[in-house]
């Protein structure tokens, strides 16, 4: 386990994520673990959980050590819809677009939300506020059309609850 400790301070030692070359956080879930590709997932989460998404750096922390190319890990983050490369905005708003919601409007709540961001699903406004998601279902079909905010869900949800929940959200950070 030493042997594993020390491989990860070399590696943070390259590292460009924070003052002085060295990530904490990375060093601490690095003690935490055994150097095992089955903590793979788990430690992504963690990862994912403390940045808001999985930074290259922190992919390039685990392959070192872990022993997982880094293709590997980029496969994993990108085949998993709860990971994300890119950091996601201070509200991430995501649209089902599953059959019950979308048979009852949900794609009329996804254009409204891309009209008055003006991002694409999987972009974030450029003051770092919001983003955007396409989602296929978060279970709650009996309440379509939905959408969600950092996971809070707006059920039976109209362009104009949507305007509503986007004004409240804007004002509270005015």
């Amino acid at each position: 386990m030493k042997r594993a400790v020390v491989m990860v301070k070399n590696v943070m030692d390259g590292c460009k994520c924070g003052g002085e070359g060295k990530d904490k956080f990375l060093e601490d879930l690095c003690n935490e673990y055994k150097p095992i590709k089955d903590n793979l997932i788990q430690m992504l989460n963690e990862v994912q959980e403390h940045y808001g998404y999985v930074p290259t750096h922190a992919q390039k922390v685990l392959s070192e050590f872990l022993n997982v190319p880094m293709a590997e890990i980029y496969g994993v983050v990108t085949f998993y819809s709860r990971f994300t490369l890119k950091p996601k905005g201070k509200y991430n708003i995501a649209v089902c677009l599953g059959t019950a919601c979308y048979v009852k409007g949900s794609q009329k709540i996804m254009d409204r939300l891309k009209e008055k961001l003006k991002i694409e699903p999987g972009e974030t406004t450029k003051d770092g506020m919001f983003s955007i998601e396409e989602t296929r279902c978060v279970g709650a079909c009996g309440l379509a059309p939905v959408f969600t905010v950092n996971g809070e869900v707006y059920g039976k949800a109209t362009v104009q609850k949507l305007d509503q929940v986007l004004d409240e959200l804007t004002n509270k950070n005015v």
